[in-house]
């Protein structure tokens, strides 16, 4: 629901400093490389300004792509998911990988040309959601830009990945963290930041590319009312939350998606959800909901000074996590017989939108998903979702089975446009949640801070009830015609969370599957045509570029990510992580080496001993808490420790020293002391061999 007074009333938001930016640069990648990039070239995260990923490229096309190949591949060195796309300029690879490190390789032959690992504290990953990820690089002039895990912007030198300078971006002390690519927009490097779950207040901001300092700052929430407001947006946005909501952040980070649009000078992004997710938690006790603005929503800021646009909210006084952080595709659409400049934007809660590019005016918003249930449908003319009572789970007091649930119908995995199909390519997850209002929750320290309680959704230790859930559980490539709002072709899948998307002019779409393939479809009518097994599974999106004549597909294989920790292994297969960097082109007969043995382990957990009282608490802490990483039902996935089968399962004392203590805390399982006692710890070992043993029990490893 956007409002339609704010965009002509708050053009000045204090925060807007506009700031002297140093001269743009004239060698190297410059502004108009990135405007009009060389023929073969893949200079920016989405390939270009409107965030297409399209490539005009056609060498490699559906006539001969059953040719292509493996050229060559890189191994990687960290075990965590892999989410970045490369870029190539002047014959140069660059990519980053998990735990925020920068790699540049010869695009042509694999060679490494340099390495840099910003040594990001292991123990920084008790503040991300969903993996040590990095979604990607930027180039401009002579440096290579890249957000790390824990907060800072760093400017490398290309020739050599020596670090030129390093700025802290987030508050010091906080639990944000950078996992999305940096933008290059008129000589300054665009950024927000992760951390929605976790106290935090989002952002995004601009920094001089040649200095690193800011250049201007946009607060997507407004902050303490008894100091001045950093903008008249968030005046009126305060009007729109209630109670106390500051003093838990508010949330509405800006942690991926962000397109700058030459035509109108202006940056849209979107906002995650708003914290806690339960609403009356916002604000204390039986607090009425508000909008909660700006967050769940598509934000436009002017450019060169950060100054508030417009806004449109696509789901107001969200608390099912339906952030809308999403790539933001920028288009020319023919609209009733009137070519139009549009915003289009498919975030997680399941209807795809077409904005006015200028003015953030509702053009459509149909369902790219079927079975949405969180509400019946959107106005016609504002846009404003008609939400099902029954999912105002915290009015109720009941628990509601949300579709989508918080993985989204489309969550970060990128989507792509063809121009010469006119067809929107996304990467669709059918994954639904159970949400119920959790009455004895308080803030914390450490972990999600969600308000709810998750445990009704435990799966319980039941084949039937486990296949059911499997079957559940899906995702698929949809086709979907932004002119029409209708698919026009699918591809299902058998797991959700599959890789990002590449459409090219050889009629061509390219992606990666959870499960451990590369494929090749038809853009036209999405008919397989090729695959690659990569022995793990995908969730990067590929990018193509063309080095002496010849055409290279290049994709990073590693499988991880929030589904490796929330779904485990309670889908129809779970891939190994096995971390590389696959490039391909016709006629390469290139191998993998042999994909590794896996360890063969079987459940031998101690006698259960726990009562009725421990079990109950203990499941309710694990599911709010530890399942983020350790999985549902402490059946984790292939990334993190699986607790059925830890050292320290049958041993009290050593389950405090870890859990309580944080005597692992430089491999990332940091001390819950502040969150939780030692016999609400004590409990959490207690389900964790309750759900050993049935598991053992079923015949489970």
């Amino acid at each position: 629901m956007r409002s339609k007074v704010l965009a002509l009333a708050l053009l000045l938001p204090l925060a807007a400093c506009g700031k002297q930016v140093s001269a743009p640069a004239t060698q190297g990648v410059t502004d108009a490389a990135m405007s009009q990039p060389p023929a073969g070239e893949w200079l920016t995260v989405a390939g270009d300004h409107n965030e297409t990923r399209y490539s005009p490229l056609d060498q490699v096309n559906d006539k001969n792509v059953s040719q292509l190949g493996l050229a060559w591949s890189a191994d990687l060195d960290t075990a965590r998911g892999q989410e970045a796309t490369p870029l190539m300029h002047d014959g140069v690879l660059y990519v980053s990988t998990a735990w925020s490190m920068v790699k540049a390789y010869d695009a042509k032959t694999g060679a490494l040309k340099w390495s840099y690992d910003p040594k990001v504290p292991r123990a920084k990953l008790v503040d991300v959601c969903c993996d040590a990820v990095n979604r990607g690089v930027a180039l401009y002039g002579d440096k290579v830009y890249v957000g790390t895990l824990d907060g800072r912007l760093v400017a490398l030198d290309q020739k050599t990945g020596k670090e030129v300078w390093s700025k802290l971006t987030i508050p010091e002390g906080s639990h944000q963290a950078i996992t999305g690519a940096p933008r290059i927009v008129k000589g300054m490097v665009v950024l927000g930041s992760a951390g929605s779950e976790y106290f935090s207040r989002g952002y995004i901001a601009a920094y001089d590319a040649q200095t690193g300092n800011q250049v201007w700052k946009f607060y997507t929430v407004p902050g303490d009312p008894s100091k001045p407001a950093e903008g008249k947006h968030l005046e009126a946005a305060a009007k729109t939350w209630s109670g106390d909501f500051w003093k838990t952040g508010g949330g509405g980070n800006v942690w991926d998606g962000i397109t700058y649009d030459p035509v109108t000078n202006l940056i849209y992004f979107g906002t995650a959800n708003a914290e806690p997710w339960n609403p009356a938690k916002r604000g204390g006790t039986n607090q009425k909901a508000g909008d909660s603005l700006y967050t769940a929503s598509i934000v436009a800021v002017n450019a060169d000074t950060g100054a508030y646009a417009w806004h449109f909210q696509e789901t107001p006084e969200d608390r099912w996590d339906f952030d809308s952080t999403q790539q933001v595709i920028v288009a020319d659409l023919d609209l009733n017989g009137t070519k139009q400049h549009v915003i289009m934007h498919a975030p997680k809660n399941g209807y795809f939108y077409t904005l006015d590019a200028k003015t953030g005016n509702f053009i459509s918003g149909k369902p790219f998903v079927q079975g949405i249930n969180w509400a019946s449908g959107l106005d016609p003319v504002t846009g404003a979702p008609k939400i099902n009572p029954e999912a105002r789970y915290e009015v109720t007091g009941k628990p509601f089975l949300g579709f989508p649930g918080a993985i989204g119908a489309h969550s970060w995995t990128p989507m792509s446009m063809s121009p010469k199909t006119g067809l929107v390519y996304i990467p669709v997850n059918n994954t639904p949640q159970v949400y119920a209002p959790d009455p004895d929750w308080k803030p914390g320290t450490t972990g999600f801070q969600l308000g709810i309680d998750a445990s009704g959704g435990n799966i319980p230790a039941d084949k039937a009830v486990r296949a059911g859930t499997m079957a559940a559980m899906t995702g698929a490539l949809v086709a979907f015609d932004p002119v029409t709002g209708t698919e026009k072709w699918k591809v299902p899948y058998t797991s959700p969370t599959n890789g990002g998307i590449l459409s090219t002019a050889g009629n061509l779409v390219f992606q990666g599957t959870a499960q451990g393939e590369f494929r090749a479809y038809t853009a036209d009518a999405g008919k397989q045509l090729w695959s690659f097994p990569t022995q793990s599974g995908i969730l990067a999106a590929p990018m193509t570029y063309t080095i002496d004549g010849e055409q290279y597909v290049a994709v990073l294989v590693g499988w991880g990510g929030v589904w490796d920790v929330s779904g485990g292994k309670l889908v129809s297969k779970m891939t190994p992580n096995i971390s590389r960097l696959l490039v391909f082109k016709l006629n390469a007969k290139g191998q993998l080496a042999p994909m590794p043995a896996m360890a063969d382990r079987v459940l031998d957990p101690p006698p259960f001993t726990g009562t009725p009282a421990q079990l109950a608490m203990g499941s309710k802490i694990y599911t709010n808490s530890c399942s983020v990483c350790h999985g549902n039902v402490a059946v984790a996935g292939s990334l993190n420790p699986d607790l059925r089968h830890s050292a320290a399962l049958g041993n009290p004392k050593l389950w405090q020293q870890i859990v309580h203590d944080g005597l692992l805390s430089q491999n990332g399982m940091v001390a819950w002391k502040d969150q939780f006692s030692p016999d609400q710890i004590e409990a959490a070992r207690i389900y964790v061999v309750k759900r050993a043993n049935e598991d053992k029990a079923l015949g489970d490893k």
